[in-house]
């Protein structure tokens, strides 16, 4: 596993893992992407301008610890930013590892 990995060389990492989905949405439930805390990433939740916002977010989460949900979609004044304008929703659960 990536996060393992990552972890026993030292890095903070976080975990988002899509929850729910929705209508039109890039990856199913149970898709994982794992980040450290300079923004490295590897795997997929999304794809473009979600999966931006949600390495961002995990930087963060690394940083104060603090698991948190977080959700894209068509109903969002920003989903035209972040990609999910098809008509999609996706719920993420992100947390921290270690």
């Amino acid at each position: 596993m990536i996060a393992e990995s990552w972890m026993k060389q030292g890095r903070d990492v976080a975990i988002a893992t899509v929850i729910e989905t929705w209508g039109s949405s890039p990856r199913r439930a149970g898709s994982q992407l794992v980040v450290d805390n300079a923004g490295n990433f590897e795997g997929s939740v999304s794809g473009g301008c979600v999966e931006s916002s949600v390495i961002a977010e995990a930087v963060d989460v690394i940083s104060h610890g603090k698991a948190i949900m977080l959700e894209f979609g068509v109903a969002d004044e920003t989903a035209w930013k972040v990609g999910l304008s098809c008509g999609g929703r996706i719920k993420i659960y992100l947390e921290r590892l270690g």
